[in-house]
């Protein structure tokens, strides 16, 4: 809600919730709180307040490499923001991509919309056009799918599939069902395989097609509802 009224993000807004700078209603919030339009919030002792009605949006973007994905930069470096032109409403990315990955990365203002599609239980699937080098063996081959160990934890079982087998280069089709940080490329290293160009093509039964680099468009009616049903959400 803090987020949605346009007072920060919503990092931000945990990390004030965290510090107890905001009360609800005169008494402090912890993080996972809820709250409604009639209730009080304030911030520092400020009242903020909630917008009744706003409208949802859902886009989708073709991030190009060098563009950080997140909504302002203390580094002051490129973000994915930077490219959202004729975009009035304050929306935010779901989930990420690193700098140096590119790909299909979608945008809402719909808060339950966002977490449920980066919940873990929700497994919704993603792939990726991933190019290594110089090759691939027959071993690196079983062991991606199986799982490999990143931080004392093995990811989940994930598809592998060999697109392209040129001189010096393999490109991979990664399906995988979690969204652990720098996933895809971590999974690569952990098996001796060097990463030269990762892009992102789907997110669950959403495609990012023909989009060209660094611009954006809606999603579709047919696409959000094909969204909304591998959430389990329905129409």
């Amino acid at each position: 809600m803090i987020a949605d009224c346009g007072f920060c993000s919503r990092r931000k807004a945990e990390e004030l919730i965290s510090n107890g700078r905001v009360k609800l209603n005169g008494h402090p919030v912890k993080l996972g709180d809820k709250c409604g339009f009639k209730d009080i919030i304030t911030i520092d002792g400020e009242r903020i307040y909630m917008p009744r009605k706003k409208n949802l949006l859902y886009l989708m973007m073709n991030k190009p490499r060098g563009y950080v994905t997140t909504v302002s930069d203390e580094l002051d470096r490129r973000c994915v923001m930077d490219l959202l032109d004729g975009v009035e409403e304050r929306v935010y990315p779901i989930g990420r991509l690193d700098r140096n990955s590119e790909g299909l990365l979608l945008f809402t203002n719909d808060g339950d919309f966002a977490n449920s599609i980066m919940h873990p239980s929700r497994h919704i699937s993603k792939t990726y056009r991933v190019t290594v080098r110089p090759d691939i063996s027959a071993e690196q081959l079983v062991q991606l799918p199986e799982g490999v160990d990143i931080d004392g934890k093995k990811t989940l079982p994930a598809s592998v599939i060999v697109k392209e087998k040129e001189q010096g280069r393999v490109v991979l089709l990664i399906t995988i069902k979690e969204g652990r940080n720098r996933q895809i490329r971590r999974m690569c290293e952990a098996v001796g395989l060097e990463v030269a160009r990762l892009r992102r093509i789907s997110i669950g039964p959403v495609k990012l097609g023909m989009l060209k680099p660094g611009t954006w468009r809606e999603l579709t009616a047919e696409e959000l509802r094909a969204l909304r049903t591998a959430i389990g959400k329905g129409n």
